[in-house]
């Protein structure tokens, strides 16, 4: 069927007039005044408040504040230990007492380095005199040779001249000496004679020959002493 008028309108009018049984429709009327008349004030279209609703920036910058704020109202609530407060001061007595157990762990690491020495030069020595010990019956039977004359020439004179230079070497001294005060650390007495022109108790004659190394005795000298009469 053709129509006249205006076909957008002739469309609205259809629609609602299927929807609502009815062909009649109310007019709606749309107030865009930017001024409300009734109060005078001017009014905001509803996009500008549900964008400034909807935007983040629609927030306003106490937020920032706030939390400053609640952290530092949080900070000042913790009750800092008295320990946390002197931590710096603790970290200092630590160190120095660390520094005083490697000074004094240092120490003991060279006292106990020079008693591991000393022993084993103490160990070195009694070492030597074991051996030196073991050959003064040697030295006995080279001194009774000599005495009976069977050392007087030949090789058998130079090997005992070598061991008697050799055991030099190792410290080993004679004690064999005659005309000396008589001294008992070194002397042994065996017999004691009235001398003349004496005024203390003299070695008079070595009847066998003592030894010592450095200022250990080995074997006192048996000796006859002459007293005065």
């Amino acid at each position: 069927m053709p129509h006249h008028g205006n076909e957008e309108e002739h469309n609205s009018s259809s629609d609602h007039g299927d929807k609502n049984g009815s062909s009649h429709q109310e007019p709606v009327i749309r107030d865009n005044r930017k001024v409300d008349p009734v109060t005078g004030q001017a009014r905001h279209p509803e996009g500008e408040s549900a964008a400034k609703a909807a935007s983040p920036a629609a927030e306003p910058a106490d937020t920032d504040g706030d939390a400053l704020a609640q952290a530092e109202e949080i900070l000042n609530g913790i009750e800092v230990p008295a320990e946390e407060s002197v931590a710096q001061g603790a970290g200092h007595a630590e160190a120095a007492e660390l520094k005083n157990d490697l000074l004094r762990l240092q120490a003991e690491y060279v006292n106990y380095r020079k008693r591991v020495e000393r022993d084993r030069a103490v160990a070195g020595e009694m070492a030597v005199i074991g051996v030196l010990n073991s050959l003064l019956p040697v030295l006995d039977d080279v001194d009774a040779a000599r005495q009976h004359g069977d050392l007087t020439d030949g090789p058998f004179a130079a090997i005992a001249t070598k061991l008697e230079n050799a055991l030099k070497t190792y410290g080993l001294v004679r004690i064999d000496e005659t005309g000396v005060e008589f001294d008992p650390t070194i002397h042994e007495a065996l017999i004691q004679q009235p001398g003349e022109d004496i005024e203390v108790d003299t070695v008079s004659q070595v009847l066998r020959s003592g030894y010592k190394s450095g200022e250990r005795v080995l074997r006192a000298a048996q000796v006859i002493v002459a007293v005065p009469a």
